[in-house]
């Protein structure tokens, strides 16, 4: 029995992670600080440990630990948090990993398309450099952090997601309210692209990444077909069967979630350049099927 280590496991990507890998009979620990709450998002299987020196060694360790950057503003005090919340647990991390008899087959360790800034129309694979923003040198300092077990002979994967698209969770779920109400509508220009993946996607190339040894370095977890915020938003109000009437000027966005506007007004145009190369296969390649198929649940 493969048994994998995850650290974030309670969020969205994670409870989905664990559910694919318990269906396939692997033995499932998720480092967590309140291990009772945890018992009650999990599936059944999971176990919940208290602190990363309690785990167990194991064959696959999948790091998604981190404050989401969508939630709230960006204060001072809360971008130090995002950032130390990344660092402090990745590194912890691997410090316990060198502490077991043998290391782990490979450590999956999250990152973000942000890691390129705000790059307009340009196509980004993973070769591409990062930015000098604030999310991109969070990224580049979390990615650093992982890459310190590579001296020990562990093969480390970086996974730049991109918006993680779920039926009931994530940034789809928090679209849908106003766009059932026909107020949904593109934020400012409209022209910033918006780099999404299927949830199930999502997890089978995290799995993919997992199983296939010769996988290493950075890889874009990304649709083929990223979609500006314009076509985005007009795709799910046409798959909701509901008018695409507002709009959500810049100027007013930033007014209302001050500096993480940035977000939400720029964007990457970023491509799984290498994960196609490697043999990974997606499930929906473009946006219509993708959201007809967790919109119809």
């Amino acid at each position: 029995m493969d048994k994998a280590l995850i650290t974030g496991g309670t969020g969205f990507i994670g409870r989905h992670l664990c559910a694919s890998l318990l269906d396939d009979d692997w033995s499932v620990e998720v480092v967590t600080r309140d291990t009772a709450a945890a018992a009650q998002v999990l599936p059944s299987g999971a176990t919940p440990v208290a602190a990363l020196k309690m785990a167990q060694p194991a064959d696959v360790v999948i790091n998604l630990a981190g404050e989401n950057l969508a939630d709230g503003r960006w204060t001072e005090a809360r971008k130090r948090e995002m950032r130390e919340s990344r660092l402090r647990v990745t590194r912890e991390l691997t410090d316990v990993m060198g502490e077991w008899p043998s290391p782990p087959q490979v450590l999956i360790s999250g990152s973000a398309v942000g890691y390129y800034g705000a790059r307009g129309d340009d196509v980004l694979d993973e070769q591409e450099p990062p930015g000098d923003e604030f999310q991109s040198e969070l990224c580049v300092a979390w990615e650093q952090a992982a890459r310190r077990v590579e001296a020990a002979g562990v093969r480390v994967c970086r996974v730049r997601t991109g918006i993680v698209l779920g039926a009931s969770d994530g940034a789809l779920a928090q679209m849908i309210t106003p766009f059932r109400f026909g107020l949904g509508g593109h934020f400012g220009s409209g022209r910033q692209f918006m780099p999404w993946i299927h949830i199930r996607d999502e997890v089978a190339a995290i799995r993919f990444l997992a199983e296939n040894p010769d996988c290493r370095g950075a890889f874009n977890l990304t649709a083929p077909r990223p979609v500006t915020n314009r076509e985005f938003t007009a795709t799910l109000a046409r798959v909701l069967r509901r008018p695409k009437l507002a709009w959500v000027p810049g100027p007013m966005l930033k007014l209302m979630v001050g500096e993480m506007a940035h977000l939400l007004l720029t964007g990457q145009r970023a491509i799984p350049d290498a994960l196609e190369r490697a043999g990974f296969n997606f499930e929906f390649k473009t946006l219509q099927p993708a959201l007809s198929d967790l919109l119809q649940r």
